[in-house]
């Protein structure tokens, strides 16, 4: 397997044009099933999970051609419903296809997804969305779903999962009558894919909020569409360069929200940057002293669901808060092994306690140490890389795949901006 090689004490310095939102481009690459007409996407990224994705419709019988950036997908020649399970083990977003095969082809059948491992990571609420819509749900070694026809529900989901809210919104795009979300995810990527299927003709009002109302049509018809900038992507880069005392420029920057949402964080962590027309400038003049709250008590930075700070970015922001002076506390909500990789970190020199599986302590600043790690899942992964570009020494991170699953071109990209980054084979 690849690994990075990585000789830390580099700040990063430069200019950074962010990539598709990984998940965005999942969901909105499934879509195309719901329509016989030609689906084209620009601005999806380069990484791992999409060509995954791009290999399960293919294999479907979907004709896919992709020049650059710009993906164009065809479904008028589906054959199958059964994905391949090899395919579906290497990619949490072989789910996606659940919804819009049953919305128009009526069955799918499919081993559980594969994905990172970061906690229990739940389907019932894809499941309870599509039987209350008059799915069967056949569970075993093999899901297989069945529904002669879809009809549209009033449906309270019992949390606010980001793929079931798309899985139910693709099913619900084709099914009879009015179906209506509580409780639905509103991330980015979730507009993003709600602009897309208004595009190829559906109705859906409400997006955006934790109450989607979808109107179900008959057919749906080709579209063009833009991934959105992966806000996750400039909140990691942003991260790098604070943390290794650099300065970055950041163009094609996501929308204004997912800024601030990142901004009230970081500035807890002695993190400000400035915006110049749509140009975000992140100085390498920062305190990076950590803002203690009212009567000098220690801060804390918690995820959930949006518009919280994001649980992919909570990773990252540790690393960073143990280069910055203060105590801070991070409290991860959502995943219950998220926070195991700090291990690593307390053995690069990292001042942590873990004071269980959901909280850590962090104080800094921490001077890191080179050592030999291995990247556990896609956020802790790139998490470790501004580890080791912070660390005294010759790191060594192995298992990269996982980082090249989110993160597209990861050690090009790092190295044009001043990092002493190397891919090893």
């Amino acid at each position: 397997m690849a690994r990075f090689r990585i000789r830390g004490g580099n700040p990063l310095n430069g200019r950074f044009q962010p990539a598709g939102n990984k998940n965005a481009a999942l969901p909105m690459l499934a879509a195309c099933l719901l329509t016989d007409e030609p689906v084209t996407l620009h601005n999806v990224p380069f990484i791992q999970d999409v060509e995954v994705m791009l290999q399960l419709l293919s294999a479907l019988g979907v004709e896919v051609r992709r020049e650059g950036t710009t993906v164009s997908l065809e479904a008028a020649g589906v054959k199958a419903t059964e994905l391949d399970p090899d395919l579906c083990r290497r990619v949490r977003a072989s789910i996606l296809l659940a919804g819009p095969l049953v919305g128009r082809y009526g069955s799918a059948t499919f081993v559980p997804p594969g994905g990172d491992v970061i906690g229990r990571r739940r389907l019932d609420t894809h499941f309870y969305g599509l039987t209350k819509m008059g799915c069967e749900v056949s569970l075993g070694e093999r899901f297989r779903l069945h529904a002669e026809r879809l009809r549209g529900a009033e449906l309270l989901l019992d949390e606010a999962s980001v793929t079931a809210t798309e899985n139910i919104l693709m099913a619900a795009a084709l099914a009879e009558g009015v179906t209506t979300l509580y409780h639905a995810a509103c991330e980015p990527h979730v507009q993003d894919l709600c602009e897309l299927l208004v595009r190829m003709g559906a109705r859906i009002e409400g997006q955006g909020t934790n109450r989607i109302r979808v109107e179900g049509v008959s057919r749906l018809h080709g579209a063009e569409c833009t991934v959105g900038s992966d806000y996750v992507e400039v909140g990691s880069f942003l991260a790098a360069a604070a943390a290794t005392g650099g300065a970055l420029t950041v163009q094609g920057q996501p929308d204004d929200l997912a800024l601030r949402i990142l901004g009230r964080s970081f500035q807890k962590l002695g993190i400000v940057w400035q915006f110049e027309g749509d140009v975000l400038r992140l100085p390498a003049e920062q305190t990076r002293a950590i803002q203690k709250d009212l009567a000098s008590a220690i801060p804390k930075i918690e995820d959930g669901i949006w518009p919280a700070f994001p649980s992919d970015l909570m990773s990252v922001a540790i690393v960073l808060a143990t280069q910055c002076t203060g105590s801070l506390l991070f409290f991860e909500k959502m995943f219950e092994s998220r926070m195991y990789f700090v291990d690593r970190l307390i053995e690069m020199g990292a001042q942590i306690v873990q004071c269980d599986p959901h909280r850590v302590l962090v104080q800094g600043p921490a001077a890191l140490h080179a050592t030999h790690m291995s990247s556990p899942d896609i956020r802790a992964g790139m998490a470790l890389v501004i580890a080791a570009l912070c660390a005294r020494g010759e790191s060594v991170i192995d298992n990269v795949a996982m980082i090249d699953r989110g993160y597209e071109r990861v050690d090009e990209r790092l190295r044009m901006l001043g990092a002493d980054i190397e891919r090893i084979a």
